[in-house]
């Protein structure tokens, strides 16, 4: 995973967008999920991290992976990861860059560190992930509200298809199922206990109005989803 050429700035905002090759599926099941999960939460560090030595540390004091996963080393943050998503064949994050060229360390350590994983669990060569991830820095409140909502509703093309086309007869039925998808940082906004320790959640929910702001602005986006074109500048397909 390359890094970008253009400098990201640190204490800034920025939406992340990190695609398979060719668009190519990059989870196959949910244990490529858990292991990609437990990546954003243990690459996030400036120190070198040995997975294989961390895992079965884990399973010696019998921690599982996903929400109850813990490091019992502090961490040296080089973001603040602050929304995620999961899709078939690509992920959304929202990250605040806190320390120098933070965001293309973090990028460089997970993506390899998972291509790694899943060329040896699928016994596949060559790259996983496209050259480059996608960025787009956002300004303001305004846009911040807009990318949280944008995330983590991308999920609801597996539950609707087309639902960007199909007017609100669905709205409902992807409400529902969003508040059910297990693979973004959306429960834990919204007070189900999900990956709590992957996303640095306080000061985005303050701006998005706490927990019911953030299923409020959800749930307009969802409705009014027409609105959607009008911020295409700062939303990465």
């Amino acid at each position: 995973m390359a890094i970008r050429r253009i400098p990201l700035v640190n204490n800034e905002i920025y939406h992340i967008v990190v695609r398979g090759v060719g668009n190519s599926l990059i989870f196959k099941n949910e244990k490529d999920r858990f292991r990609a999960i437990f990546s954003l939460y243990e690459f996030n560090d400036k120190k070198h991290v040995d997975i294989r030595s961390r895992r079965e540390n884990q399973r010696k004091k019998r921690i599982n992976e996903g929400p109850s996963f813990v490091n019992s080393n502090k961490r040296d943050l080089i973001v603040e990861i602050l929304a995620f998503c999961f899709m078939p064949n690509h992920i959304h994050l929202l990250l605040k860059q806190i320390t120098d060229q933070g965001i293309s360390l973090f990028m460089r350590k997970f993506g390899t560190g998972y291509a790694s994983y899943f060329n040896k669990k699928y016994k596949r060569q060559g790259y996983l992930f496209q050259g480059r991830f996608r960025s787009v820095h956002i300004n303001n409140n305004n846009q911040l509200g807009v990318v949280f909502s944008y995330i983590h509703t991308n999920p609801a093309s597996l539950a609707t298809l087309g639902w960007k086309k199909s007017g609100n007869k669905n709205s409902i039925e992807v409400i529902k199922f969003l508040e059910n998808y297990k693979w973004s940082s959306y429960l834990d906004y919204i007070g189900k206990n999900n990956f709590p320790t992957i996303t640095e959640r306080g000061f985005l929910s303050e701006v998005m109005g706490g927990k019911k702001g953030c299923i409020n602005f959800v749930n307009d986006w969802i409705k009014h989803k027409e609105e959607i074109n009008k911020f295409s500048d700062i939303l990465i397909e």
